[in-house]
Order: structure tokens, then C-alpha cells, then sequence
């Protein structure tokens, strides 16, 4: 019998099938989706998933839609562009060069 695989929680079901990077990825998205996310109305830590995009909080009952896995907000163009930046930092000295 195979050992118990550790750290992967409720992707335990799958077995030795899909892979573990796979089975990892998923993990991760199941663990998010599951925890109690805050309410953007009340600000409470009261928020679960309905069905896919769909979310409400159980303190003040309101219902909306958000992203698939997480009430996590987008992030704007200003902080798209730093954090592309950041992760490049080619690209910042290309425009530095240019000036």
C-alpha cells in the first residue's frame, strides 16, 4: 500500500492519478475558495461561496458576484504596470536609457 501523501488535503480523493503538480494547483484553489473571505458591504469576515462567481455574506446578507475562486479585488492599471516593473527590471532601465 502506498505511503499517505502529506500536504495535499482534499485532493487526497484523486490517489496516484493527475499528477502531483496538478493535484498541488488544485489544492491551492480549493483551500481559497473555501476559507471565509471579507465582505466588501460590511467588511466582516463572513463571506462563502454560493456557486461559481457567486458570494454572500452571512452577517449583513447581501449577495454578489466576484472572481471564480476569491472576493480578491483587481488589481488597476498603476499597479499592474509597478508590479510588471518590478518583476522586469530590464524594462526600467530601457526607459531610463531612453530619457
Amino acid at each position: 500500500m502506498a505511503a499517505a501523501q502529506k500536504g495535499l488535503g482534499s485532493v487526497k480523493r484523486f490517489g496516484t492519478r493527475y499528477g502531483r503538480t496538478t493535484k498541488l494547483k488544485l489544492a491551492k484553489i480549493e483551500a481559497e475558495q473555501r476559507k471565509d473571505h471579507e465582505c466588501p458591504y460590511c467588511g466582516k469576515t463572513k463571506v462563502s461561496r454560493i456557486s461559481y462567481g457567486i458570494w454572500q455574506c452571512s452577517k449583513c446578507t447581501s449577495k454578489f458576484a466576484a472572481r471564480a475562486y476569491t472576493v480578491g479585488k483587481r488589481a488597476t492599471v498603476q499597479e499592474s504596470a509597478t508590479q510588471l516593473v518590478a518583476e522586469a527590471p530590464h524594462l526600467k532601465m530601457r526607459h531610463e536609457a531612453e530619457e
